[in-house]
């Protein structure tokens, strides 16, 4: 469990933050019209520079949001004292009372805006909590003085890199779990990762509620709120999109303009992205009609293949029991072997999707994806089940996984199906054991070498020598009985 540091002891490094996939507002800066990059450090240079927006963590949905209630609150206030903020909590707000709540916090337009409107309509203490998944987010730097300012009486972070790919990405791999053909869950499986450090935060700071930053449009506001529901459904949910008139974001920033909260923001942004350390999605602009196609200064964490290097590289990753351990012989933690294999794999044009999928709502939305490591992991997962796993046993696994993946995409991570089946997949990976070697070059990945001590191929059976194993005459009487149904049709249909 990583361990709770307020941010005044926090050693500023690769932050945590991003905005919740679809429901945030474009990153803004550098990133909202990059230039093109002369090399893959550059890459890694300028997705340093992300910074992210509303990140949605929310609880358990108490009836705290009065949606019948909208109404924006235009009073202006000064920015808060340490004084204001002992004092402000005790009266009733415009829509209720709470006595602490706990807020998904970035220090974007969305979080900043939303600390005063929490305060105004509940009369609640606001802790900002901040979680790292991976990001490779702006450092920490005046966070803390930004949420201050807003009216919080606390920044709280949590570094959750280990804890997310550990016990919630390796999983999902070793499931196989793909959601709609293509898309590799990495928002999905961020959000309950969030939402179980909300609840530990909520506990530690004595917080009633919590409160997020999701659209009533998106994905998001369900995984977290489910993930709530399952490990505390007594924490009361603020959902301000659900509840203010603030519909976009000119309104936001008119917002914070009158109530003087500082927001490190433009008027304009162009793609939404939402961002990990197992993927970075894009969303928004011309990506909106599914008929253009993505512009190369877009992407952030893989060069385009067309630019990747001439010359193909080779690794080698070793698994046990179907979670990965080590990349060209060398261990690795698990944040650390991802974080390896994305360099790799961004270097080569490796991860790249384009999809439009089904939203949990009920809407279709087009997103591009960038997943290199994770890419690069399925490969030689599924590869390596080719030695290990029978025909029957492939079958059934590959069709549970559909279904591992709709809960997951759906927010279901802590419902007991998904725990079951994660029982399944975790019994039947015992033997998926072994190394497998994958080319990677512009953009593909070949496999070139897979070996495992618990590999059911037997070259002796399958050569087309003659051997003591399998009488190639006993195929007659086999073909005959298999082919039974196909004869009996044919002699009732002649």
């Amino acid at each position: 469990m990583a361990q709770l540091k307020s941010i005044s002891a926090f050693s500023s490094s690769n932050l945590a933050f991003h905005g919740p996939k679809r429901e945030s507002y474009p990153y803004h800066g550098k990133v909202c019209c990059p230039g093109k990059l002369s090399s893959f450090q550059e890459l890694a240079a300028r997705k340093s520079e992300l910074q992210g927006n509303t990140f949605a963590v929310t609880s358990s949905n108490g009836i705290v949001t009065r949606a019948h209630n909208k109404q924006v609150i235009r009073a202006v206030l000064p920015t808060y004292s340490e004084t204001e903020l002992s004092g402000s909590t005790k009266e009733r707000g415009l829509r209720g009372k709470l006595n602490k709540v706990v807020l998904a916090y970035s220090g974007g337009l969305d979080t900043s805006v939303i600390v005063p409107w929490l305060r105004e309509n509940y009369g609640c203490d606001v802790v900002c909590f901040t979680a790292d998944v991976g990001q490779g987010l702006k450092e920490l730097e005046g966070l803390e003085k930004k949420a201050k300012a807003s009216g919080a009486s606390q920044l709280v972070v949590k570094d959750l890199k280990e804890e997310f790919v550990n016990d919630y990405i390796f999983p999902c791999l070793r499931a196989g779990a793909i959601y709609e053909r293509k898309y590799l869950l990495g928002t999905s499986m961020a959000r309950p990762v969030i939402a179980k450090a909300m609840v530990d935060v909520a506990k530690e700071v004595g917080a009633d509620a919590v409160a997020h930053g999701c659209t009533g449009k998106g994905n998001d506001q369900v995984r977290f709120e489910l993930t709530f529901f399952a490990l505390n459904p007594k924490l009361n949910v603020v959902a301000p999109w659900r509840e203010w008139d603030i519909r976009g974001r000119e309104d936001a920033i008119e917002y914070a303009k009158k109530h003087n909260v500082p927001v490190p923001v433009t008027k304009k942004c162009i793609y939404s992205r939402d961002g990990n350390l197992w993927h970075l999605s894009h969303e928004g602009d011309i990506l909106e009609d599914p008929e253009n196609e993505p512009k190369k200064d877009m992407f952030m964490l893989t060069v385009d293949p067309e630019d990747a290097p001439n010359e193909p590289e080779y690794v080698d990753i070793g698994i046990v029991s179907g979670i990965p351990v080590s990349v060209n012989g060398k261990k690795l933690s698990p944040a650390s072997l991802l974080d390896h294999l994305n360099q790799i794999g961004g270097k080569h044009g490796i991860g790249r999707i384009d999809m439009v999928e089904n939203r949990l709502v009920g809407m279709k939305s087009r997103g591009v994806y960038e997943t290199p490591g994770g890419t690069i992991l399925f490969a030689a997962a599924r590869e390596l089940e080719s030695l290990t796993l029978d025909r029957e046993t492939m079958q059934v696994k590959d069709s549970l996984a559909l279904k591992y993946a709709e809960l997951v995409y759906a927010g279901r991570w802590f419902d007991p199906l998904r725990e079951s089946l994660d029982s399944f997949m975790e019994e039947i990976s015992k033997t998926t054991t072994g190394s497998v070697t994958l080319k990677l070059y512009k953009g593909s990945i070949t496999v070139t070498s897979r070996k495992s001590p618990y590999s059911l191929y037997r070259q002796d059976i399958s050569s087309f020598e003659s051997g003591d194993v399998y009488d190639q005459a006993d195929a007659a009487g086999f073909i005959r009985l298999y082919g039974l149904p196909i004869r009996v049709r044919a002699m009732l249909d002649s």
